[in-house]
């Protein structure tokens, strides 16, 4: 059911069907997100959603199947413009392999940072218990992903020889877990107590200890 979510590939070919429809499913995915994030999934009706964006939901029908459907979509729409802003793929012609994971791990907390964020991670991850088969297509299309991502850079790394890495997907595993305990404090509702001069100071850190144990020995 979720192999390819109706925006997947729609986004990715503005002509199909027309630059009006493309602009009518940005919307509705805009204005379904905004009354998500304030009242939460359940609250929010399909008429709702119309009245907020304006159409019909034969629109919601034909583009998106349902509800459920057009979260799945707002959910692919998010991971496309984290993608765009946040992890992206690595070029060692244009960037030290050093730099490149700080200032990751630097997008990362500042999107951890963004409230919107917060809610929408909260609405994905009381979706996702109800859902098993909606959270088996969030992680593969999301965190996986994301996980690949760095796993390809630390390979890419390795092959030009600047690190040792037999395990790239571990290691990539791990890297991450460098933000997880203020990623879940924002996500529970703390809030991290630190500035940020500690923090960079603290992803520096960390990522220098990551890259010392890519070294040979």
């Amino acid at each position: 059911m979720y192999q390819d979510s109706p925006l997947s590939s729609y986004i990715h070919d503005l002509s199909a069907p027309t630059k009006r429809g493309h602009e009518r499913c940005i919307a509705l995915i805009e204005s379904a997100t905004a009354l998500f994030l304030k009242q939460g999934y359940d609250a929010v009706s399909l008429d709702d959603i119309v009245n907020h964006a304006g159409g019909s939901k034969t629109t919601i029908y034909k583009y998106f199947g349902n509800k459920e459907g057009l979260f799945v979509a707002i959910c692919d729409y998010h991971r496309e413009l984290f993608f765009k802003g946040v992890c992206v793929a690595f070029n060692p012609t244009c960037e030290e392999l050093r730099n490149y994971l700080i200032n990751t791990l630097i997008n990362f907390y500042q999107h951890i940072l963004d409230p919107d964020h917060t809610a929408f991670m909260r609405i994905v991850i009381e979706q996702s218990q109800r859902n098993p088969e909606l959270a088996a297509y969030l992680y593969n299309k999301g965190t996986q992903l994301v996980q690949n991502t760095i796993a390809n850079a630390l390979i890419r790394a390795a092959e030009q020889g600047n690190i040792v890495c037999c395990e790239p997907l571990y290691s990539a595993m791990y890297y991450l877990g460098i933000l997880r305990n203020w990623e879940w404090q924002v996500v529970m509702g703390l809030n991290p107590q630190l500035c940020e001069q500690e923090i960079l100071k603290y992803i520096e850190y960390a990522v220098d200890l990551f890259l010392a144990a890519h070294q040979k020995v």
